[in-house]
């Protein structure tokens, strides 16, 4: 029979205790690893700044080649050169001196002479413009002769009276927005919208003071317009003229100045016995 030693025997059991506790490096390789991750990521973000910085760069440097192809050197300056439209280029003349013509912003108006005026070196041709009513002289160019208006013919006028004649056609709308369309008709310069606004406003043998002051304002520019242009057509004086209109629209001045005065005496009375 051998001999057993305890001592051996104890050694080796203690060894394998020993080499099964050795065996944790795997979590100090688990702690490497995250380390490891950590670095990466940081590396990761430095690249991409780096990429963001170049790009930046790259944007910069695109917009100062930009700039630097508009802006030229003094040394290769080069002034454009104007080219001074000596004349301006005009139209056949349509109307004669003292050939009446209608202006649609001031009525009717006569041509007394052409001129050219030189405008920032232009040579323009112009037609010159009086209006008797307003004291006052235009100019407008040649070029720009499609603004103005041929007076009416007789045939126009007789259209003209037949709607002064017929009944208004007042729209049940605001007065502000009635007063806008009626000012748009008178400065259109055309003679039937002139005679409709006059039809349009007109009172009759009613007192003139029943209208508001705007109303009667919008009246009396359309019937003196109406009024000048007739006058020229008709070849009669302004009082005759004037009479014919009055019949057309069926009014009587005379009444009304006859009206007015009642009613003041009325009114007076009624005072003092007050």
């Amino acid at each position: 029979m051998k001999k057993i030693n305890i001592k051996n025997i104890l050694k080796k059991t203690f060894k394998k205790k020993k080499a099964s506790k050795v065996k944790k490096p795997k979590k100090v390789a688990k702690k490497i690893n995250i380390k490891s991750k950590k670095k990466f990521l940081k590396l990761e973000k430095t690249k991409k700044k780096q990429k963001n910085t170049k790009t930046l760069k790259k944007k910069i440097d695109a917009q100062d080649t930009k700039t630097d192809n508009l802006r030229i050197s003094k040394s290769n300056e080069q002034k454009p050169e104007i080219k001074k439209v000596k004349k301006q280029q005009t139209e056949k003349r349509l109307f004669k001196i003292k050939d009446y013509v209608v202006y649609p912003k001031h009525g009717v108006g006569q041509i007394t002479e052409f001129k050219k005026i030189n405008i920032g070196g232009i040579e323009v041709e112009t037609y010159i413009l009086k209006f008797e009513k307003d004291k006052a002289n235009g100019m407008v160019p040649v070029n720009k002769q499609s603004h103005l208006r041929p007076l009416a013919s007789i045939n126009q006028v007789n259209k003209c009276l037949s709607i002064l004649k017929s009944k208004p056609k007042i729209k049940r709308s605001m007065w502000s927005r009635r007063a806008q369309e009626y000012e748009a008709k008178i400065s259109s310069g055309k003679i039937y919208d002139l005679a409709e606004v006059v039809r349009d406003l007109n009172k009759g043998d009613d007192i003139m003071i029943d209208q508001s002051y705007s109303e009667r304002q919008l009246f009396e520019k359309a019937y003196d317009r109406l009024l000048a242009e007739f006058q020229i057509v008709i070849g009669t004086s302004p009082e005759d003229t004037q009479k014919k209109l009055d019949k057309a629209l069926k009014r009587n001045l005379e009444a009304q100045i006859q009206k007015i005065e009642n009613k003041t005496k009325v009114e007076e009375t009624s005072q003092n016995l007050e």
